[in-house]
């Protein structure tokens, strides 16, 4: 099977979103990866996908901070340029996504249109 590895990382993390996903990273199967992208739904039309999941035969890859993370190609069109960020506060916590390619985003900020 054909991997191809992105000649630029597509997404950046914190270091407090780094800092969470290692930790998250630790506790899974062997042969995981971090799944970045996007699907159809939410209130804006596109919602973000953070998880970790198996490689698949359209993904490309990437290593954030010695992270493996996957990422389907056709995917980099919207989130090329995201920031990722943990929020650890007493009334936020989670992971929030800063995408300039969003033209609209929900307040959720799981949610964007472009």
């Amino acid at each position: 099977m054909h991997m191809e590895t992105f000649t630029q990382i597509p997404v950046s993390f914190t270091a407090s979103a780094i800092a969470e996903i290692k930790r998250l990273y630790q506790q899974q199967p062997a042969n995981r990866y971090l799944r970045v992208g996007a699907k159809g739904g939410g209130c804006s039309g596109l919602t973000y996908v953070l998880d970790f999941d198996e490689r698949k035969e359209q993904d490309e890859t990437f290593d954030i901070a010695g992270i493996p993370c996957v990422m389907e190609k056709s995917h980099g069109l919207y989130l090329m340029g995201m920031e990722i960020d943990w929020d650890n506060g007493l009334s936020n916590r989670g992971f929030t996504f800063s995408n300039p390619n969003a033209s609209k985003t929900c307040g959720c900020g799981t949610s964007f249109a472009v």
